[in-house]
């Protein structure tokens, strides 16, 4: 039996006095969506950071398909990486590269691919997110929601089975932030693929993920199905609950 996808246990982390994570615990099963969600400065990105290794944890345990990742040399965490996705709130492009460039970057980084080969994987990903007519226009020249789904081209290059999205529909109109969940739910249909996805939206989060975490002051506040958000009668959930509505 594969073991889980990510399982975190005890995740602390502190920035000088300020306690960002107090303990948290989260596991995601294989083609899982997972919402995590919070206010501002509850540690939602930050938990996506631990996760990938750009920042070490306090105490506690990260287990990545069943690979303990907190003390892993940089090399052996390098190894890990390539099964993840990232996509970064703004997008993280090149400004400097066109959009297909973008997309080619880790697979000129991480592959023996020749030219031909990454030019037909690039323009595959491309018309999965819906742009592969826009292959040679540059960054500053595309919407944020344009650049969102470049970033999820690219963060699709390596064939990961894990994708990290950072706040994918903040900024967006109603219509593009849809079109970006349906383009998470995509990933998991024809990829299995597992996902994590710190938002603030509510709204977003129901339709795309199939179990939501709250975070609350660095902790673990509810854990469920939206339905179980619903039936919740703690003040805060509704509060985010009615924010949303």
């Amino acid at each position: 039996m594969d073991p889980q996808p990510i399982v975190v246990k005890g995740l602390r982390k502190s920035f000088g006095e300020q306690q960002v994570l107090k303990g948290v615990d989260l596991s995601v099963n294989k083609g899982e969506i997972l919402a995590v969600l919070g206010k501002s400065g509850t540690g939602k990105s930050v938990l996506l950071r631990l996760l990938i290794g750009l920042v070490k944890p306090d105490a506690g345990s990260i287990c990545i398909r069943g690979q303990e990742t907190t003390d892993l040399q940089m090399d052996q965490l390098n190894e890990v990486r390539l099964k993840i996705g990232f996509l970064f709130q703004e997008g993280a492009l090149y400004d400097s590269l066109t959009i297909a460039e973008n997309v080619a970057f880790p697979l000129r980084r991480h592959t023996k691919m020749s030219g031909s080969e990454r030019a037909e994987k690039v323009r595959s990903l491309l018309l999965s997110v819906g742009l592969d007519k826009d292959l040679e226009k540059m960054p500053g020249g595309i919407s944020g929601g344009m650049r969102k789904r470049v970033g999820l081209a690219r963060a699709l290059a390596l064939d990961p089975e894990i994708l990290l999205f950072d706040e994918p529909t903040a900024g967006l109109d109603p219509i593009t932030a849809a079109e970006i969940g349906k383009l998470i739910q995509k990933q998991r249909e024809e990829r299995n693929v597992t996902s994590i996805v710190v938002t603030h939206d509510m709204h977003a989060a129901h339709h795309f993920s199939d179990r939501l975490v709250m975070l609350k002051e660095g902790n673990v506040l509810l854990t469920g199905t939206f339905d179980d958000f619903q039936k919740s009668k703690d003040p805060f959930v509704a509060q985010f609950l009615s924010d949303a509505a």
